[in-house]
C-alpha cells in the first residue's frame, strides 16, 4: 500500500521539487521510502509501505527490464505468484519479490489486456517512454483511490512521437494532467484552485459523502472504479471501463441445491482469504463479532495453524460495544484476541480524524475505524476486514426496509402521512445507535415515495425541503439545482429488469460502498499506514453473489442467509443469528455532552459555514436536538464534519502559498 503522485505537463514539465511535496503530504500512505523520478514531460512521486518484498530494489518509481515502462503502484496484487509464472514461460525475466514489477511485466505482453489478469486492489499510472503514453487504472470495486486534473492548452509546434497518432496542426490541442492518491496531496499543485463544487456539497449534505462523479473542489475528478484513462499526446484523454458488474447480476446461474452453493461459497472464501494472507509483514485481522469479519477470522484460521493476531475495540456507552461479541468468536476460534475501549479526548482527536477523510466525510463510524486502526497498527502491518459482505449477501437493515416497501406502498399515501405525524408527536425520541423512533420515521416517509426513491431516501440526511431551509438565499438555487438522486438513478437503469433486491445492492456497490465504506477504510487505515484487505470484494466472489437467487440472499427477512448456511459449522450459532450492530460512534449523546462545546462553536461560528448556512436553522436543530424534541445527531455531525474540513483546507491552501 502506498500513495503515488504524478504530472504529465506537455509544454513546462513540473519540478521534482513540486513533485516531492505532493508525495511528501502522503507520508502517512507511504512512511518506508519516497522517491520522485522525472521522465521527460512526466513526473512521478510514490511514497511507499513496504508489505511484499520489502528490500530497496522494490521501491518506486519502477521501470521494466528495457527502461522502456515505469509505474508508480498502489495496492496488492494477490495473484501476482500466478501471474508471475505465467509470464515466466513466455519468456519474462524478474528482478525483484515484488508484485508492482509483475504489473509492469503483464502491460509489456497483454497491454490493456493484462487489467483481466489482475485480481486485487490497485490504482496505478503507467508511463510508456516511447509511445509518450500515460495510462491511469483503478481496481474494479474501488478500494484504492485516484484523483486527478486535466488542463487543455495550444501547442504552438508538436510533431507525432508515434505512428499511432494522428498528425495535426501547428494550434493541436495538448491535455495536461495531474494525479494522487488523496486530493490533500493533488491540492498541493498550483493548477488546483479552493473553490467548493454546488454538486458535491448537495452530495454531502444529503448524504454526509461526496459521490464518484463529484469532488468537493471544482475541476478535479476521481477515475470511477473499474476503468482506465489513456493519454497520449496530441489526443484527447480516453476513459474507459473495463469490467462491467451490472452483467453479473443478469446472468442468474442455476446451481444444483443451496446446499451445493453454500459449500461452494464456503471453498471460495476460504481460497480467497488464504491468497490475500500473503506478506512479508506482521498480519492480522478486524474482529468485531459479527458474521462478516467472523468469517473472515475462521477462514484464516483454516489456512493457517499459527495463531491469528484479531483486534476489536468498544464504547463505554452499551449499545455501542462489541467487544463481548468479539470475544465469543475469538474464544470460539482459538485466535489472539486483543481489545480496547475509545478513551480519549474526542475534543482534540476529532478534527485530526476529519483531516484524515480528504474529502467531507461524515459516517461516524469513521471515529471508531481511526481508532481501531491506530491500535492495529502497534501489532501489525496488514488487517483483513469484514467490508463488502452486506452489500453482497443483503445484509443492511434498508434490505428489510426495501423488502417491506413492496407490501406496504400499495396503501395510500395519506396514511403515511398521518402515522408519520402521530410517530413525530407521541414516539418518545432516543439517541441510542440507530434508534427504532429513526428508522421508522424515514421508513414511514420512505414508504410514500416509489421503490428506487425509498432506497435511496433510506439514508437520506437532508431532505431537499430541509437542505433549503438550511441554505442561505444566495446559495440555494446554485445547491438545489444539483439532485444527488441522478447518480443513483443512473446506477438503478444499468439493472432496471434486475429483482429490486439486486437493484438495490447493486446501486449500494456503485454508491455508498465505494464512496462512504471504501474511502472511510482506506483514509483511516493509512491514516496509521495499515494496510486493510477486504476478501468480500475479491471480484470473483463478487460476481458469485451477484449471480445467486435473491431468495438465497435474504430468505423472507433473514438476511445475509446463505453466507450463514456457509459459516454453520464454522462460527457458534449466537454469532450467526445475532441482530446487525453496525460499527457507529455515540454521537447524538455526546452533542449533549463531551463535543457539544466544540459542535456548538464549529457549526455555529464556523466563518466558513455562515457563507453558506442560515445560523437560525442550525440554532433550531441544536435546540431541537438538546430538549430532545428530534434526534439530530446525524445532521449535526454532518456539519461539524464539514466545519472542519473546511478550516482544514483553508489551512492547508494558506500554507501552499508560501512554495507558490
Amino acid at each position: 500500500m502506498c500513495g503515488i503522485v504524478g504530472s504529465l505537463n506537455w509544454q513546462t514539465p513540473d519540478s521534482e521539487s513540486l513533485i516531492q511535496r505532493m508525495a511528501t503530504t502522503l507520508a502517512h500512505r507511504g512512511p518506508d521510502a519516497e522517491k520522485v523520478k522525472k521522465l521527460g514531460p512526466m513526473v512521478f512521486g510514490h511514497r511507499r509501505l513496504s508489505i511484499i518484498d520489502v528490500s530497496p530494489e522494490s521501491d518506486q518509481p519502477m521501470c521494466d527490464t528495457t527502461g522502456r515502462y515505469w509505474i508508480v503502484y498502489n495496492g496488492e496484487l494477490y495473484n501476482f505468484k500466478t501471474l508471475k509464472a505465467q509470464l515466466k514461460t513466455l519468456g519474462h525475466t524478474f528482478k525483484t519479490e515484488s508484485d508492482t514489477e509483475v504489473v509492469l511485466e503483464a502491460w509489456k505482453h497483454y497491454g490493456i489486456g493484462c487489467l483481466e489478469k489482475l485480481v486485487g486492489m490497485f490504482a496505478f499510472a503507467l508511463w510508456d517512454k516511447e509511445e509518450q503514453s500515460l495510462i491511469l487504472v483503478r481496481d474494479r470495486m474501488g478500494e484504492k483511490p485516484l484523483y486527478y486534473t486535466i488542463q487543455a492548452s495550444r501547442s504552438e509546434t508538436w510533431e507525432p512521437a508515434s505512428t499511432h497518432w494522428r498528425h495535426a496542426s501547428s494550434s493541436q490541442q495538448l491535455y495536461n494532467l495531474v494525479f494522487a492518491s488523496e486530493l490533500s496531496a493533488l491540492s498541493q499543485h498550483p493548477c488546483v484552485a479552493f473553490k467548493v463544487s454546488p454538486k458535491a456539497l448537495s452530495q454531502f449534505l444529503s448524504l454526509n459523502y461526496v459521490l464518484t462523479d463529484a469532488c468537493i473542489l471544482e475541476g478535479i475528478e476521481k477515475l470511477p472504479p473499474a476503468h482506465y484513462l489513456l493519454l497520449k499526446k496530441g489526443q484527447k484523454p480516453q476513459i474507459q471501463c473495463y469490467w462491467h458488474l451490472h452483467r453479473h447480476f443478469k446472468q442468474k446461474i442455476s446451481h444444483s441445491n443451496k446446499a451445493d452453493a453454500s459449500s461452494q461459497l464456503e471453498s471460495m472464501l476460504n481460497d480467497i482469504v488464504r491468497d490475500q494472507m500473503i506478506s512479508d509483514v506482521p498480519l492480522g485481522a478486524f474482529l468485531s463479532g459479527g458474521i462478516d469479519s467472523s468469517t473472515i477470522v475462521a477462514a484464516m484460521k483454516h489456512a493457517q495453524s499459527n495463531p491469528i493476531k484479531t483486534f476489536s475495540i468498544g464504547f463505554h456507552e452499551k449499545s455501542y460495544n462489541e467487544i463481548e461479541a468479539s470475544q465469543i468468536v475469538a474464544k470460539h476460534l482459538s485466535v489472539d484476541h486483543h481489545t480496547q475501549f475509545v478513551d480519549v479526548d474526542m475534543v482534540k482527536m476529532l478534527p485530526s480524524i476529519i483531516q484524515r477523510t480528504d474529502e467531507p466525510l461524515a459516517d461516524s463510524s469513521i471515529i471508531p475505524t481511526y481508532f481501531l486502526a491506530e491500535f492495529s497498527r502497534k501489532n501489525v502491518k496488514v488487517c483483513l476486514s469484514g467490508d463488502g459482505g452486506d452489500e453482497l449477501f443483503s445484509g443492511y437493515d434498508t434490505y428489510t426496509a426495501d423488502k417491506l416497501h413492496r407490501y406496504f406502498h400499495y396503501l395510500p399515501k395519506s396514511f403515511f402521512r398521518a402515522t408519520s405525524h402521530l410517530v413525530e408527536k407521541f414516539w418518545p425520541v432516543s439517541h441510542n445507535k440507530v434508534s427504532l423512533d429513526y428508522k421508522l420515521k424515514q421508513f414511514l416517509k420512505g414508504c410514500q415515495m416509489d421503490f428506487q426513491r425509498a432506497h435511496y431516501f433510506w439514508r437520506v440526511i437532508f431532505s431537499d425541503q430541509e437542505k433549503a431551509a438550511l441554505l442561505t438565499a444566495d446559495n440555494r438555487e446554485a445547491i438545489l439545482n444539483h439532485d444527488p438522486y441522478t447518480s443513483f438513478a443512473k446506477a438503478f437503469a444499468e439493472v432496471e429488469e434486475c429483482h429490486p433486491l439486486d437493484q438495490a445492492s447493486y446501486v449500494d456497490m456503485k454508491t455508498w460502498m465505494v464512496d462512504d465504506i471504501l474511502v472511510k477504510v482506506d483514509r483511516l487505515s493509512m491514516a496509521h499506514s495499515l494496510e486493510v484487505r477486504a476478501p468480500f470484494l475479491n471480484h470473483h466472489l463478487v460476481e458469485f453473489a451477484a449471480k445467486l437467487p435473491i431468495d438465497w440472499k435474504m430468505k423472507f427477512f433473514q438476511k445475509k442467509h446463505i453466507l450463514k448456511l456457509s459459516q454453520a459449522t464454522n462460527l457458534p450459532h449466537q454469532i450467526l443469528h445475532r441482530s446487525k450492530k453496525g460499527f457507529n460512534a455515540p454521537i447524538s449523546s455526546w452533542f449533549s455532552g463531551k463535543l457539544e462545546t466544540l459542535a456548538r462553536e464549529s457549526t455555529l461560528d464556523n466563518i466558513y459555514l455562515k457563507q453558506w448556512f442560515n445560523r437560525s436553522t442550525l440554532e433550531q436543530l441544536w435546540q431541537e436536538h438538546r430538549f430532545h424534541v428530534k434526534d439530530h445527531g446525524l445532521k449535526l455531525f454532518s456539519l461539524l464534519c464539514l466545519g472542519l474540513w473546511f478550516e482544514h483546507y483553508q489551512e492547508l491552501f494558506k500554507k501552499r502559498t508560501q512554495f507558490l
